[in-house]
């Protein structure tokens, strides 16, 4: 099949790229991803997707880059989200330590925005393949164990429908830990956070969440030891 693959980064892209041309398919890659904050990342990320394309011979075409069209989409649904979330300081908070990054990101609640976020990037890929003559579309969305899966293949397949293309899922979370391995022997420049300013703030707050966690166990531990 002749594929159009969205992707956001080359970490991302190595193991789909690799498994979808074991499987038989003519891949090329397709970076559309205005989430992508400040334009200064966006254009790093773009460098090093450029570099792995040329290393794996591989198509690369750029989306259109319009960050104002995302904060008029999706950043309203964000904006009226925080006052919810753990992770940007909300005051259920305060007697209420979060027991689970799902819980500390308001995971219920993140998923509107993430869904619009993965509908105009998708749409835009969908349009893409169409104009210029793919058979099916996929996306590396699905590397990442802290996107939602479920809605990531919802979005495709509602991108895809009515265009007469096939939406191509497949759940590369098992291969992440690989990607996360490979990404790093090669150099790869790895992002912390997936991409709008709002991850920005929820990744910190992860990072901070997990090793409070770490130290808490170390505690435990040493006092059941001593």
């Amino acid at each position: 099949m002749k594929l159009l693959l969205h992707t956001c980064c080359a970490p991302c892209a190595i193991m789909p790229t690799h498994l979808l041309r074991d499987a038989g398919h003519d891949i090329s890659l397709f970076y559309a991803n205005s989430n992508i904050a400040p334009a200064a990342e966006y254009q790093k990320r773009l460098c090093e997707l450029s570099t792995y394309a040329q290393r794996e011979d591989l198509p690369l075409a750029e989306g259109h880059y319009d960050p104002q069209l995302w904060e008029d989409l999706v950043a309203p649904i964000g904006e009226s989200l925080k006052d919810y979330s753990p992770a940007f300081g909300a005051q259920e908070a305060e007697s209420h330590a979060a027991q689970s990054v799902s819980e500390l990101l308001d995971d219920e609640r993140r998923a509107e925005r993430c869904r619009l976020c993965y509908r105009l990037r998708l749409e835009e890929a969908a349009a893409f393949a169409c104009e210029n003559g793919f058979e099916g579309l996929a996306t590396t969305l699905a590397v990442s164990p802290y996107q939602f899966g479920d809605i990531c293949a919802e979005e495709l397949a509602r991108a895809c429908e009515g265009t007469g293309l096939e939406p191509l899922w497949q759940d590369f979370t098992p291969y992440y830990g690989d990607a996360t391995r490979i990404s790093r022997e090669l150099g790869m420049y790895r992002q912390n956070y997936c991409g709008c300013r709002f991850s920005v703030k929820e990744a910190e707050a992860t990072r901070a969440w997990v090793k409070a966690q770490r130290k808490a166990r170390k505690a435990a531990a040493k006092a059941k030891t001593a």
